[in-house]
């Protein structure tokens, strides 16, 4: 048991905790594994674990929607606080950083030249930024405030990619699932088998889009920006 600790949730002043292995816990937050029952060292929801107080099952499946502790361990895990060490606490930090540099660069352009920021300028501005990055909160949760930092440095503008593509007939079923993967909206086959279609996703992908695209079309492919 010298690996239990507690993970507790504080939902509208309301303490839930539940007693975890911490490293399964880790792994469970790092998404090394995905079955939220593997870290519960007991089945069981508590309002204070260490005095063994319940709370009453109506006072349960008020604040998660259910009474199912597999569907409350894993809401507990992913939004609670969880005790971990000091070195499991920093590469969580890193891994959330990184996360959060590429959700920006997936889903952002530089507004002065249009194009995609890489990873590692978005990564180099959080650090020149001093960006706090919380391990317990998802990456998608700190995506504004960490735009809002570095903005300052280095300008920043989420924006969508609206493209129309004609591919050639030759290369036209080979690049469908292509298409596909970013953001197909509309296709229309022509006469001479090939295709033309539109595609929408986030601008910050467009390089690696363009980049497959060519690879896929022997630089064949016909783009043009709809936006």
């Amino acid at each position: 048991m010298s690996k239990t600790v507690v993970a507790k949730y504080n939902l509208n002043g309301e303490q839930f905790e539940i007693f975890v292995d911490s490293d399964l816990a880790y792994d469970f937050i790092t998404g090394k594994i995905t079955n939220p029952m593997q870290p519960l060292q007991a089945e069981e929801v508590f309002t204070d674990a260490n005095k063994g107080d319940r709370p009453s099952q109506d006072k349960v499946k008020k604040a998660f929607g259910t009474t199912d502790i597999a569907k409350i361990a894993e809401i507990i895990l992913k939004k609670g606080i969880v005790p971990v060490t000091t070195e499991q606490k920093n590469k969580l930090m890193e891994e959330k950083r990184k996360q959060v540099a590429q959700i920006i660069a997936r889903n952002s352009i530089d507004p002065r030249s249009n194009a995609p920021h890489p990873v590692q300028r978005i990564e180099s501005a959080m650090e020149t930024s001093k960006v706090q990055i919380d391990a317990f909160k998802s990456a998608n949760e700190q995506v504004e405030a960490v735009v809002k930092k570095i903005n300052v440095i280095l300008p920043i503008k989420f924006a969508t990619a609206k493209l129309e593509v004609i591919v050639p007939a030759e290369f036209a079923n080979r690049c469908y699932g292509l298409l596909k993967q970013y953001g197909l909206k509309t296709e229309e086959w022509q006469s001479n088998g090939s295709l033309k279609a539109v595609l929408e996703f986030p601008a910050g992908l467009q390089g690696e889009f363009f980049e497959k695209l060519n690879n896929f079309t022997k630089g064949s492919a016909i783009t043009k920006s709809l936006v």
